[in-house]
């Protein structure tokens, strides 16, 4: 008798390419991409994640990689003020702050950053989460937040396929004439909108599955390549058990369950052994032990900091020099050097 199949598994495409410790990662878009994105950096992967903050729409994030691109540096101009705070349109609200000049200072601190980055990175991960954009009535600006100020100030339109094609189509030639060796991925968030209700969500992250792969068919697949997040979650995770209490994002089970589909399709067998060890190094330095002064912890620092150590020397491209620095500080806290801690 078969056995029965409880579930349907959406499958996951064999990619031509694929990530890991030896490859910058850049990632742009919905929260989507910051679930992801975290689970990479937490691993000590190179990543840098929304230099934007969250941006929801395509066109909203496609003006953040052409800023990118033009290394533009915002000035006052640039910014709107509004219930005491001053605000980027093209940025989400934890770049906006109650002084202007420290406002600037952060957004083009991270715009330098991360132009450098774009040109050296090996992937941009991209996530859209829906096809509606705003656009402030006083002066027709795409905005990428609203900011808290009124809806009647903006117009808000659904894109089209053709104009999200269009617009990708020539920014990608773009960033290839700086980075020739960059992979693009594209993904689109499970996340639902539901203030746009259910048949207009539904419109709206078509247009996005449908401008997607017209994008790969046309820049072709040994450049560009999908990943099914939203239908992972739509067909293998069809429960509520697997979204938060607002019913609309995912749990962290159903991230994690994400995470493990990525990480076998997109990163590299070395780089998944290797985050197995890095995982163990994390856990260590989030242990809170009960007596510190304990001759058991000061065992356990040690042998951590030894294992790093020999991660470090296998692994030269490995950055853990956080979790390097807190071994120290923690012996040297203890009682200094390794043989004053045995005796």
């Amino acid at each position: 008798m078969a056995e029965s199949k409880f579930q349907t598994i959406v499958d996951v495409p064999q990619f031509p390419w694929q990530t890991g410790y030896k490859t910058k990662n850049l990632f742009m878009g919905s929260c989507f991409t910051e679930n992801v994105g975290a689970k990479m950096e937490a691993l000590k992967y190179p990543v840098d994640i929304n230099p934007f903050g969250i941006l929801y729409n395509p066109l909203s994030v496609a003006n953040g990689l052409q800023l990118l691109l033009e290394e533009k540096q915002l000035s006052a101009i640039d910014l709107i003020e509004h219930n005491g705070l001053w605000h980027s349109f093209s940025h989400h609200g934890r770049f906006s702050n109650t002084e202007q000049k420290m406002a600037l200072d952060d957004i083009n601190t991270r715009i330098k950053s991360s132009a450098a980055f774009l040109k050296e990175a090996g992937f941009l991960f991209l996530t859209f989460g829906t096809a509606w954009i705003y656009r402030y009535k006083k002066s027709g600006e795409l905005v990428s937040n609203c900011h808290k100020i009124p809806a009647r100030e903006f117009v808000r339109e659904r894109l089209s396929v053709q104009q999200i094609v269009e617009v990708y189509r020539e920014l990608l030639h773009k960033i290839w004439q700086i980075n020739p060796e960059l992979k693009v991925v594209f993904t689109v968030s499970p996340i639902r909108h539901w203030k746009d209700g259910a048949v207009e969500n539904q419109r709206s992250k078509s247009t996005l599955v449908l401008a997607v792969d017209q994008l790969i068919q046309e820049l072709g697949a040994d450049k560009c390549a999908y990943f099914p997040s939203y239908e992972i979650v739509m067909d293998e995770l069809r429960d509520y058990r697997f979204y938060a209490e607002d019913m609309l994002h995912i749990s962290e089970v159903a991230i994690k369950h994400i995470w493990s589909r990525f990480e076998a399709a997109l990163i590299n067998p070395e780089s998944i052994e290797i985050a197995r060890e890095v995982q163990k190094i994390c856990n260590a330095v989030k242990h809170r032990p009960i007596n510190k002064k304990s001759l058991e912890y000061s065992k356990f620092l040690l042998s951590f900091l030894n294992k790093l150590e020999l991660l470090e020397k296998r692994f030269p491209y490995l950055n853990l020099k956080l979790e390097k620095e807190y071994f120290n500080v923690q012996i040297e806290q203890f009682g200094g050097s390794d043989q004053t801690i045995v005796s």
